[in-house]
């Protein structure tokens, strides 16, 4: 009897097995990546100017009591290219918008916004990353929407795209 039973516990751990793998499958994990820094006040930064004719700013100049999109992007960025008219829409629409330039140079980031529009008030260069590793960003672009007391009230993952205006302005709304 005994030998019987090792010769099905094979059969078994493929069953229990199998079985898993069908739950996962039916259930799927959430997809959804959620920043743990919404609800909590911007971690300290201060950018320096990433071009010349734009200011760079830090975490104290978002405290200033008007709301702002903060947008992580790089001119060697492909998503970003594609994200650029959409935040030139959101501008056009009220939406105040400070980039951070993630490991970029001047001439590039001002090519890159040559030809492909500009959106932002100011730009802060982030040259090794450690604003975007403070914010909790996994890549570019990624954008925040701060509140006017320096809080982050919402994360967006990714470009933000036609799809996604109506989103990003309902968040707006709700800082305003």
């Amino acid at each position: 009897m005994t030998r019987k039973l090792w010769l099905a516990l094979p059969l078994l751990v493929f069953a229990l097995f199998v079985g898993a793998a069908l739950w996962r499958l039916a259930d799927p994990p959430s997809t959804v990546v959620a920043s743990k820094l919404v609800g909590q006040p911007l971690p300290p930064f201060v950018l320096t100017a990433a071009l010349p004719t734009k200011p760079g700013f830090g975490s104290a100049d978002l405290a200033d009591g008007h709301p702002r999109l903060v947008n992580l992007f790089a001119s060697w960025c492909v998503p970003c290219v594609a994200e650029a008219p959409v935040l030139a829409d959101l501008k056009a629409r009220g939406v105040g918008i400070d980039g951070i330039a993630i490991r970029d140079t001047a001439p590039d980031i001002a090519k890159f916004l040559g030809e492909r529009g500009d959106g932002y008030a100011r730009i802060g260069a982030d040259p090794n990353g450690q604003a975007q590793i403070a914010l909790g960003a996994s890549g570019v672009p990624e954008s925040f929407i701060v509140d006017g007391r320096g809080i982050i009230r919402y994360h967006h993952l990714g470009a933000i795209m036609p799809q996604d205006v109506a989103t990003i302005m309902a968040e707006w709304e709700k800082v305003r």
